[in-house]
C-alpha cells in the first residue's frame, strides 16, 4: 500500500474505533492486523485508538486502511467487506450518538417515512460535522436526497477508476434502516474525489426496496 500524506484532517478517536472493531467483526482479529500492516498502521494491532472525541485520526491513515482492504481483497471482495465493515459501524456505536438516538423513541417511530428520512439524514450528516473534520450535507430532491461528503475520509489520497467508498455506502445503507424503522434503501454513489469529482456523492432513493 503506498504511503498517503498527512492530510492534516481528523476523525475523533472514537469514530476511528469503532470503525476498526467493525472491521474486526466482519474479518475476525487476524484479518484486521493483516489490513492494519498493508496499510502502514501496525502500530494500532491490538493499540484501537483511544475511546474519546478526541479529532487526532487523521484522514490519510482511515483512507490507508480501506485502501488496503482493496489491495488485499481485489475491488470486488473489497468492496463487499467494506460494505459490511460500513453496516456495522454504524449498527456498533453510530446508533447511540446525537439526535439518531432519538429514533428508537415511539414519538420518532410513528412518524410517516419521509419524515424520518428528512430528519435522520441530516442528523447523520451532522453527527459527522460534529465529530470529525468531515463536513458532510444533504439535498432533497423529487425522489431522492444527494448526501455528500466534503473531504472525504474514506478515499483521501487515492485515485480510483470507480467510485470507491463503500464504508460510507454501507454506513448510509444501516442509519437508514435504523430510522426508517427497517426498511432497505439503494444508496449508490454517483461522484467520488478519488475518480476526480470535487465530492462525494451518494444517491439515496426515498422509495424502499421491496
Amino acid at each position: 500500500m503506498e504511503h498517503i500524506e498527512p492530510s492534516g484532517y481528523y476523525y475523533s478517536n472514537k469514530f476511528a474505533r469503532i470503525a476498526i472493531f467493525a472491521i474486526e467483526d466482519v474479518m475476525g482479529k487476524n484479518g484486521v492486523n493483516a489490513i492494519l500492516n498493508l496499510a502502514n498502521a501496525s502500530e494500532l494491532i491490538d493499540n484501537y485508538p483511544a475511546d474519546n472525541l478526541e479529532r487526532q485520526f487523521d484522514f490519510a491513515k482511515f483512507s490507508s486502511i480501506f485502501g488496503a482492504l482493496e489491495e488485499m481483497y481485489g475491488p470486488r471482495g473489497g468492496r463487499g467487506l467494506a460494505l459490511r465493515a460500513g453496516r456495522a459501524t454504524f449498527s456498533n456505536g453510530l446508533r447511540n450518538f446525537g439526535a439518531l438516538a432519538g429514533a428508537g423513541d415511539l414519538a420518532f417511530k410513528v412518524l410517516p417515512l419521509h419524515a424520518k428520512l428528512r430528519i435522520g439524514l441530516p442528523a447523520m450528516a451532522r453527527i459527522f460535522s460534529t465529530m470529525s473534520d468531515q463536513i458532510s450535507t444533504v439535498q432533497e430532491f423529487e425522489d431522492h436526497f444527494i448526501y455528500t461528503i466534503h473531504r472525504c475520509p474514506v478515499c483521501w489520497g487515492r485515485k480510483s477508476d470507480k467510485p470507491d467508498c463503500f464504508i460510507a455506502a454501507g454506513l448510509l445503507q444501516e442509519g437508514l434502516k435504523w430510522v426508517s424503522g427497517g426498511m432497505e434503501f439503494r444508496v449508490n454513489e454517483s461522484k467520488c474525489v478519488a475518480v476526480g469529482d470535487p465530492t462525494c456523492d451518494f444517491v439515496i432513493y426515498k422509495e424502499p426496496i421491496g
